[in-house]
């Protein structure tokens, strides 16, 4: 018997069996005992005959309907059946001749509902529970019109058949729900389990790919490495023409691997975009030269159409564009056997700072059907399948396109005519970085050189190469790429054995593996920045890997890289890398016709990464020339208005808000960036320096502080520092760090060392002209505004400890208080640091602020005053006449 009920269990909850059924065949079964309750229960109560022969046969005919529709997987007839049996049989009968309002009946008709609103699904149910609710209205009308066709219960049976009934509808209702809940349990257990089977499934296949990446690759950058010493040297055509097909072999190889592990990245969500400045010139003097290349060994025209009016830098992902456009030029090439391939590239402003980048790639190849053309963008999938089956490929490309294109936010279509040729048009909208136009692009000079052509691009006999890497096949290629530039290289196999001689020797750059066994590259590179006594803690290093993606060059960025070359590394690629990054004095530069080639081919700043960077909030309120001057970055602030978000600073000045303020009506707030913009912000500054210093506001006065910490822990470079004030106070703090830096201070502990024992020593404190604006902005009660206006009360805010207080209260009129505020923040003169002062104000007359600083300096004679208009995040929380005194203390 107990194996029978297990085995009855196990099937009701098997994974094959849907939760509807499961539902159809607990909630049924527990009604069924319910009507065998009822029907026992009428027995011994005395209830009318039919009643009880109805319900007698109600439970022999269900039973066998439950099992079979069950085990036949029929459930919703069977839940159909029994919901007309209990609608038109069942309740009709019981209500008439169970004492109609005197029997219970009420209860069972809400049961009624329950249990037909939970077994069936669709019309169905919608059906049954509007015939249910007309049949409900009928019986009541009926009892109300013509009672004595209902068999009235006596008193005593009244009470027992409702007792009965309000038990067992209880008791009913408390099971299902119950039995529901744990069902629903039972089914979120299985689906977190799926979920999580399916999230290890992923993570598996995403560890193979990049493994199966990072393994081919390896091999691979041997391969194409060796294989271009041998195009170096002076060899017969025969051994040239496979040498260059050994090359050939190895991109396209390369290609299918690219192409298996995006669309695994892609379909895992775990593909990034990353969006930083690049040098348009540059990506397509990358991509030419690669597409001339296999479009003349095709005897193919490739030409470049390129507006002229194009930003010469945007951002975007770059890499991903660079993708977009490779595999677009690529197919063209495949499937074009003679005519023309050209690249078209236009652009026109959506707004000041933004361009919509329209990419065109056309062919006079064999096209597509227009019956194919809907399922282009499909993985696996090729337009001719038997004519093209000799054309290499995964049928990946043009998926990973459409899909890369999505992410980018941007759109594509295609145009094309069987046998004549495809045009494939895709939108970017991007941000403009740098709006100087790219200018005249001629793509004739953009050819590749052949192998005689080789030509290094600088001699740097003095300058001394550390690279690390513990395969030796590596070291070996990257040693022979170099040869010719008479670097002096010094190669480790291992973190461990760099260590041991950056301690010992110096190194003007350093390339490093990533995955190396014990000690990987990033572990070595933060050793190698803390290491007591080594001698390369500022040597520029360049990740040398095979974990390719933009979402690894930013990994790497956030850890403290300079660089990153991709393996397999192109011979050209690794030496204007080491170009970027090794000191001029040197460097001896090649200025023959290959060397200007280069330089014409990729416009490129040269920049060497500082030691440590200060960065600060837009609400710092220093001088903007100043702030240029110093070369210190500021990430805005946000203003929210009814009339759009703007960035602090950049798009809403104080002047403009307070206009925009002066209606009654309007309201306007100010937020600190999110994590993820001030991660961003971070990622690009690392790439001018090798730490960062943000200087934040007050960390109880605004999130900012919060946030850019939050920000901070994905880079181990970047440390966040709690001015402990706002407004110019927040400026003062920055300017000393810059001081600290200047004076070359390159160790961050030391920096914030000093910037704490600076903090307390910052006066920031404003008197405010009105609290009407702490009022409107929920700073204050409307009590309180009121009595401040009535009583011209004036505020005093200061900065105590990271936090904004009331200070004080001066009476009277602006005059008095603005005498009083300066007599009450400069007393004890000779304590005051008298090196810089800021006068930071809100829709103030400049008159009226000379006068502030003439009164200010017969009290201290400040070297240096700053007359300084507050932002507009700061302007919003104060209003018109605010001005504060901000200085240090000794």
């Amino acid at each position: 018997m107990k194996d029978g009920f297990k085995k009855i269990y196990d099937e009701i909850i098997s994974p094959g069996r849907t939760f509807q059924e499961k539902v159809f065949v607990i909630l049924t079964v527990i009604a069924e005992v319910a009507v065998f309750l009822v029907f026992v229960g009428d027995i011994i109560i005395g209830e009318y005959f039919l009643e009880i022969a109805i319900l007698g046969s109600t439970l022999l005919i269900s039973f066998p309907i439950t099992y079979l529709t069950f085990k036949k997987k029929k459930t919703h007839v069977g839940a159909m059946m029994i919901a007309s049996g209990v609608v038109f049989l069942v309740l009709p009968v019981t209500y008439f001749f169970g004492g109609g309002i005197t029997g219970g009946a009420d209860l069972w008709f809400t049961f009624s509902y329950l249990y037909i609103g939970l077994i069936l699904v669709g019309n169905m149910r919608k059906l049954m529970l509007a015939l249910l609710t007309i049949e409900v209205i009928l019986m009541y009308a009926v009892d109300y019109l013509n009672p004595s066709l209902i068999e009235r219960h006596t008193r005593n049976m009244l009470i027992k058949d409702s007792a009965i009934s309000a038990i067992l509808v209880g008791f009913i209702v408390y099971i299902m729900v119950y039995l529901l809940n744990k069902m629903f349990q039972w089914e979120n257990d299985k689906t977190v389990r799926q979920a999580q089977e399916i999230e290890e499934l992923g993570k598996a296949q995403n560890r193979f790919f990049s493994s199966m990446s990072h393994e081919i690759r390896t091999p691979i950058n041997t391969i194409i490495g060796l294989n271009e010493m041998i195009l170096r040297e002076e060899i017969s055509d025969e051994v040239a023409d496979d040498a260059r097909n050994i090359r050939s072999a190895s991109k396209i190889l390369l290609s299918l691997i690219n192409d298996i592990l995006d669309m695994s990245k892609i379909e895992s969500g775990k593909m990034d975009i990353v969006n930083v400045p690049y040098d348009v010139g540059g990506m397509l003097s990358e991509i030419v030269n690669m597409i001339w290349v296999r479009a003349d060994e095709k005897g193919l025209k490739f030409t470049l159409d390129v507006d002229p009016g194009l930003p010469a830098s945007l951002v975007s992902d770059e890499v991903r564009i660079k993708q977009i456009l490779i595999n677009l030029l690529n197919n063209a090439v495949k499937y074009t056997e003679e005519g023309t391939v050209t690249l078209s590239i236009h652009c026109r402003k959506t707004d000041k700072s933004r361009v919509l980048v329209t990419y065109s790639v056309e062919d006079t190849g064999m096209g597509i059907r227009k019956e194919s053309i809907p399922y282009l963008f499909d993985a696996f999938r090729r337009e001719d399948e038997r004519k093209n089956r000799y054309i290499e490929g995964t049928g990946l490309g043009l998926s990973i396109v459409k899909q890369l294109v999505d992410l980018l936010g941007g759109e594509i279509s295609v145009n094309s005519i069987y046998t004549k040729g495809s045009t494939f048009v895709f939108t970017l909208e991007q941000e403009v970085a740098d709006e100087r136009a790219i200018g005249k692009y001629e793509p004739g000079k953009y050819k590749e050189r052949g192998r005689t052509d080789y030509q290094e691009l600088f001699e740097a006999p003095k300058a001394k190469i550390l690279i690390v890497d513990d395969n030796t096949a590596n070291l070996l290629v990257a040693t022979k790429l170099l040869r010719k530039t008479k670097v002096r290289i010094t190669t480790a196999e291992s973190g461990a054995e760099a260590l041991e001689k950056t301690a010992s020797d110096h190194y003007d750059i350093i390339l490093m593996d990533h995955m190396m066994p014990e000690m990987d590259g990033i572990q070595c590179l933060h050793a190698l920045r803390e290491q007591s006594g080594g001698l390369c803690k500022d040597t520029p290093v360049i990740a040398l890997t095979a974990n390719s993606g933009s979402e690894n060059q930013a990994m790497y960025r956030r850890e403290g890289f300079d660089g990153y070359l991709l393996k397999p590394v192109e011979s050209t690629e690794l030496e204007r890398t080491l170009l970027e990054f090794l000191p001029d004095d040197l460097v001896q530069r090649k200025d023959d016709e290959n060397t200007k080639f280069e330089s014409d081919l990729i416009v490129r700043q040269m920049r060497k990464k500082i030691p440590v960077l200060i960065t600060t909030d837009s609400i710092c309120d220093l001088p903007k020339d100043l702030m240029r001057s110093l070369k210190i970055p500021v990430l805005p602030y946000k203003v929210y208005t009814d009339r759009g978000v703007f960035s602090d600073g950049v798009e809403a000045e104080g002047d403009v808000i307070l206009k925009y303020l002066g209606s009654k009506d309007s309201l306007a707030k100010s937020e600190a960036p999110e994590p993820s913009e001030y991660e961003a912000f971070f990622a690009e500054q690392l790439s001018y320096a090798q730490h960062i210093i943000h200087i934040a506001f007050a960390k109880n006065a605004s999130h900012g502080y919060a946030n850019a910490s939050e920000a901070a822990l994905s880079f181990y470079n970047v440390k966040v520092f709690d001015s402990g004030s706002l407004s110019s106070g927040t400026g003062i703090v920055t300017l000393a760090a810059k001081a600290l830096v200047d004076d070359g201070q390159t160790d961050t502990d030391v920096i914030i060392s000093e910037l704490e024992k600076l903090r307390p020593r910052i006066n920031t404190s404003f008197i405010m002209d009105t609290t009407e604006y702490l009022y409107r902005g929920g700073r204050m009660t409307e009590t309180v505004y009121k009595i401040c206006n009535a009583f011209l009360l004036h505020p005093v805010i200061e900065l105590q400890k990271s936090s904004m207080k009331m200070g004080g209260i001066i009476i009277g009129s602006r005059a008095r208080y603005k005498r009083r505020y300066i007599e009450k923040t400069l007393r004890n003169p000779l304590d005051i640091d008298t090196s810089i002062l800021f006068i930071t104000y809100v829709g103030m007359k400049k008159s009226e602020v000379e006068e502030i600083r003439d009164e200010v300096l017969k009290v201290v004679p400040f070297e240096k005053v700053y007359m300084q208009k507050a932002t507009s995040a700061i302007s919003i929380n104060c209003g018109p006449g605010t001005f504060g005194l901000l200085f240090a203390r000794k």
